[in-house]
């Protein structure tokens, strides 16, 4: 029990001479922290940005539908070896395609045709240049979950008729009407009147432009009559969903022979047409920030070493300035286990403290940058537990030298050291 109670105090009293010996030393303390402190802000704040833009790039991809495919003429994912000129005279997706899919799939639960325009939209002396108008088929609310801030979607009639009217996005009604009640007003859509509707609901800004925000959507058979949907570079695309428990592979494979069918592909030839789905776009991504992941640790990796030497030339120096109070600690007792964890404590604690301040330092910036320029920074938990992780590692390995030294100081030749 004594020799509990003489450990223990030995063990506070050999803690509080770390802590204190840190604390008198501040400018040596400060420079071998600098490194650390620096290592840390470089990596996780690499990562954060880049956290920050991949949820951004990922949010933007999924609005677009995991169980979505694209029908276009030109496909989504292509090489150096892309062979465009092959795709040039590929027929763009037609109203005709689509109506087969809709008579021949088994799989999809809906398809729609839709093709973008940027055109002037105007409401009185107010006008929006370059605003992206998109014409739809009926069904492009099922196959894309639009919600509505006020009003409604447009009737089968509207739709089947080509009636002018029109559904439009936050920051088209922002714009041009200003606060003023939008449903059931007229703005002029290639130079014709057309009934507003419809608002739809804000949802912010998205990293690949096809936010509904600044959306005006019409009637594809309204929009036929201002639109060549026989044209050889109109963008067009069917998008069709996937009934639940059929997979994309499944949905595809039917795809691909209704369109060759369509088409009169003789067997052999090959496709006039692409199908194309989100996960192309995640898998380039995720390669992307793979490499962005091992840039962030190289950037970051130089001041860690720097540090990490800086840890280990103040502990080496910790060693020598307390090599009789080694020996006296030793001489009352203290094992070799003992005088070895206390030290490497000290580095530990030491580039853990480093950790702490760079991460605060990315805590702060991300605040002002959210705040500033309207960007979502999120320093997440995950990346704070890395920060954490990796400065604890990094001075348990720099600190464990001088440590291992200092448990093995002879304890007669330690407590004849003078100072």
């Amino acid at each position: 029990m004594k020799q509990s109670v003489v450990f223990l105090r030995l063990l506070r009293e050999s803690y509080l001479f770390a802590l204190k010996a840190i604390v008198v030393n501040k400018v040596r303390t400060i420079l071998s922290l600098l490194g650390i402190t620096i290592g840390i802000f470089s990596i996780i704040s690499v990562f954060t940005v880049f956290d920050s833009i991949e949820r951004t790039l990922r949010d933007s991809i999924n609005s677009l539908g995991s169980n979505v495919l694209f029908v276009q003429k030109w496909p989504w994912a292509f090489g150096s070896d892309y062979p465009w000129w092959k795709y040039m005279n590929r027929p763009e997706p037609s109203m005709a395609d689509l109506q087969e899919i809709q008579r021949r799939s088994q799989a999809a639960e809906a398809s729609t045709y839709l093709v973008q325009m940027n055109r002037t939209v105007k409401y009185g002396s107010a006008a929006l240049d370059n605003t992206s108008v998109v014409a739809v088929s009926h069904d492009y609310s099922i196959v894309n979950a639009i919600e509505f801030a006020e009003g409604r979607y447009f009737t089968p009639e509207e739709s089947a008729g080509g009636r002018p009217v029109a559904i439009i996005g936050d920051e088209i009604a922002v714009s041009l009407f200003q606060g003023s009640e939008p449903i059931g007003k007229r703005i002029k859509v290639f130079g014709q009147q057309v009934e507003v509707i419809g608002l739809l609901k804000k949802e912010g800004e998205k990293s690949f432009g096809n936010s509904n925000d600044n959306q005006v959507l019409i009637p594809i058979n309204f929009g036929r009559n201002f639109i060549d949907l026989r044209g050889d570079n109109i963008g067009a695309a069917i998008m069709v969903r996937a009934k639940p428990l059929v997979s994309n592979e499944e949905l595809a494979d039917e795809l691909t022979g209704i369109m060759r069918s369509v088409r009169k592909l003789k067997p052999g030839a090959e496709d006039d047409f692409a199908i194309n789905e989100t996960s192309v776009i995640s898998q380039g991504f995720d390669q992307l920030f793979s490499v962005v992941a091992i840039v962030g640790w190289i950037i970051g990796g130089f001041s860690l070493l720097v540090g990490g030497f800086g840890i280990a030339n103040i502990m080496f120096v910790s060693v020598k300035e307390r090599t009789s109070q080694i020996g006296i600690q030793k001489s009352m007792g203290a094992k070799n286990y003992f005088i070895l964890q206390q030290f490497l404590f000290e580095a530990v604690f030491l580039s853990l403290f480093g950790g702490i301040v760079g991460l605060l330092l990315i805590f702060i910036i991300t605040l002002l940058i959210s705040v500033i320029m309207d960007m979502n920074l999120i320093l997440t938990l995950s990346n704070i537990a890395l920060g954490i992780g990796v400065s604890g590692l990094i001075g348990l390995v720099s600190g464990f030298l001088p440590a291992w030294s200092a448990s093995r100081l002879d304890p007669v030749e330690a407590m004849r050291s003078t100072f």
